[in-house]
């Protein structure tokens, strides 16, 4: 007779646990989904999409206007309209290859991957950020970390934790969207040692082209910003010290118009037209 309890009490705690298992992997493939949905917010058959970048440093600020086109996730073609002594600047992304043009030189470069980690025309922005491929359900193991209100608003964050073999640089992402419209609010990235380097915020969102985006997207870099908090006084807010009087350091993406599924020729994303 304790035998048989002894088995129903394995067997139970087993069987418990089989179920934790299979909860915490439906919890894990959902929260693949709802990320790799937001990762595809703007990916489309084509696109074409004029956009401003308004730079704020503390020694500086710069306007540069570009325009993007683009052919499904390996075509990529960005070409810079103003200020008028970057005016022409491109970039070409055709696959996993990478090029860009220098007016001025009339010179065309090919990038190594490494360079695109840097930050692009003196933003908080790097090149990376703005050609990658949709990858994050590829390169990142994704689990649910909360659920649940935030400000008044009932808001899930996931984290994203390097897969093995990826070869990416963050040592985790963390991702924070609106659960009754699955809007992405926030991305936070952190170093290996688990400090927060950079936060990404998305807002104004707005129906363009039949698609409901964020128009303004803004990207920080919080380990200046703690520095200037603590210089100055900071407040508190969602766990991250932030400057009170809010002149810090960033860059600002604005679109100005988007249109997704345009009829776009493959000879736009070719090296001749790359210096056009």
């Amino acid at each position: 007779m304790r035998w048989q309890k002894r088995n129903i009490a394995i067997f139970l705690g087993l069987t418990w646990l089989c179920l934790g298992q299979v909860s915490q992997a439906m919890d894990d493939q959902r929260a693949q989904e709802i990320v790799g949905r937001v990762a595809r917010g703007f990916i489309s058959k084509s696109s074409i999409a004029t956009v401003e970048m308004q730079i704020t440093k503390e020694d500086f600020q710069r306007k540069i206007s570009m325009q993007f086109w683009s052919l499904g996730e390996s075509n990529i073609l960005i070409r810079i309209r103003s200020p008028q002594e970057d005016a022409g600047t491109a970039i070409l992304k055709v696959g996993n290859k990478l090029w860009y043009y220098l007016p001025k030189a009339n010179r065309t470069v090919k990038m190594p991957a490494s360079m695109t980690m840097t930050p692009w025309m003196g933003s908080h922005f790097t090149l990376d950020d703005l050609v990658k491929e949709s990858r994050l359900t590829n390169d990142y193991v994704i689990a649910t970390s909360f659920e649940g209100q935030r400000d008044g608003v009932a808001t899930s964050e996931y984290t994203l934790t390097p897969r093995p073999a990826a070869a990416v640089v963050w040592g985790k992402i963390t991702l924070e969207i609106h659960q009754a419209d699955r809007r992405p609010v926030r991305q936070r990235y952190y170093d290996e040692d688990g400090k927060l380097v950079r936060e990404l915020t998305f807002s104004e969102y707005k129906t363009m082209s039949g698609r409901l985006i964020p128009t303004r997207l803004v990207m920080q870099s919080m380990d200046k910003a703690d520095k200037e908090a603590g210089a100055r006084g900071g407040i508190l807010a969602q766990g991250v010290m932030r400057p009170s009087n809010q002149a810090v350091e960033q860059t600002v993406i604005t679109y100005e118009k988007i249109s997704f599924d345009e009829p776009i020729s493959e000879g736009t994303f070719s090296l001749e037209n790359l210096k056009r």
